[in-house]
């Protein structure tokens, strides 16, 4: 799965409250157009049983489609939804 965290809307909630969109690679599908919550994502099975999980905190990119390519400021394994929070706590959000 990759989620995708907002630069801005989110300011003032608490992590389990972030707006986040997010795409799950294996199975092929998107939420529904609308932002959920990011407590609902990380309490998916997929995510919240197969700890540890690798996130990356996106800068920028460049190209598109195919030729898309991320840019990051760090990369950390994070062993439990704890260890997510205070990943983005680190980061400042």
């Amino acid at each position: 799965m990759v989620i995708y965290l907002p630069s801005h809307g989110n300011d003032g909630r608490k992590y389990e409250k972030y707006g986040v969109d997010f795409y799950d690679r294996k199975g092929g599908s998107e939420q529904s157009g609308r932002k959920v919550n990011l407590g609902e994502v990380l309490s998916d099975p997929k995510i919240a049983k197969k700890y540890p999980h690798t996130i990356g905190f996106f800068l920028a990119s460049s190209g598109r489609g195919a030729s898309w390519k991320p840019d990051y400021l760090r990369v950390k394994k994070v062993k439990s939804k704890k260890g997510f929070h205070s990943y983005l706590k680190e980061l400042g959000l």
